[in-house]
């Protein structure tokens, strides 16, 4: 068992869902970002997706979009936050993914990319912008250095592809609650519940839905269903609309606290 899917069992057995936080890497900087990492480890988060960034992303939203492009100019690349996600993960024992686009690990190497991820102590990696159908070689690269893998489902998968995507899923299946970008909503849409029956249906690997969950509310509704909810932009923003490193952790620290009530089953 891998620990993505120990941090999973971990919260069935308190019967609550997982609270998986998106952070952008190196935003506001490379210097603040490992700390941001272990206070939102520290007030709730089971897992953190620690997002690689990318000059022409292909789902993010507005909130995340102006993170990665202040973390860009503040001289973030993948070499550096793959260090900084290193130093985080030797303060917390929360697992740690990393999210991003394929270009960025294609330039700097699958096989290199999956063994520096794997020395920093990243537990899977999430490519927004690889179809399943396409992935062989990035799977391979991965498998051979122990890091799990995982894919988007979309609200318009067809049935039919559900098996694919879940035959190459090792960490989690990652729902889109809807079509579109990232980004904070005031509701979710009336499907969602049985999107997710149907895709626990074809599988026992553990099952989380993002975009578009931004309160505990949300995050309680998600996990009603899914054993857990994936919540970015609310805490990117809220990260943004600080002037202050203290301010900033502390908006970590008190956004992550909310939102983890909401996992209580």
């Amino acid at each position: 068992m891998n620990r993505i899917h120990e941090a999973f069992a971990h919260t069935r057995e308190e019967g609550r869902g997982a609270l998986i936080v998106y952070l952008t890497g190196g935003f506001p900087n490379i210097e603040e970002s490992a700390g941001l990492i272990v206070a939102a480890a520290n007030s709730g988060a089971d897992i953190i997706e620690v997002g690689i960034p990318f000059s022409d992303p292909i789902a993010d939203g507005p909130t995340i979009q102006a993170a990665s492009e202040r973390a860009l100019a503040a001289g973030a690349s993948v070499k550096k936050v793959l260090a900084m996600v290193s130093d985080a993960s030797r303060q917390v024992a929360t697992p740690l993914v990393i999210m991003t686009c394929y270009n960025p690990i294609l330039a700097y190497g699958l096989d290199r990319f999956a063994a520096d991820a794997v020395a920093g102590g990243v537990c899977g990696v999430l490519i927004a912008d690889m179809p399943p159908a396409e992935s062989q070689q990035w799977c391979a690269s991965a498998a051979g250095s122990g890091l799990a893998t995982v894919f988007l489902l979309a609200p318009t998968t067809r049935e039919e592809r559900f098996g694919e995507i879940i035959e190459l899923t090792t960490g989690f299946v990652y729902i889109l609650s809807r079509q579109g970008v990232t980004g904070v909503r005031e509701s979710l849409p009336p499907g969602l519940p049985q999107l997710v029956t149907r895709v626990k249906q074809h599988t026992n690997i553990p099952v989380a839905v993002g975009f578009g969950i931004s309160n505990a509310e949300q995050v309680a509704s998600v996990c009603e269903v899914a054993d857990g909810a994936i919540v970015g932009s609310a805490v990117v923003g809220a990260i943004a609309q600080q002037q202050s490193p203290e301010a900033r952790l502390e908006a970590v620290q008190t956004t992550v606290s909310e939102l983890a009530t909401g996992c209580r089953r």
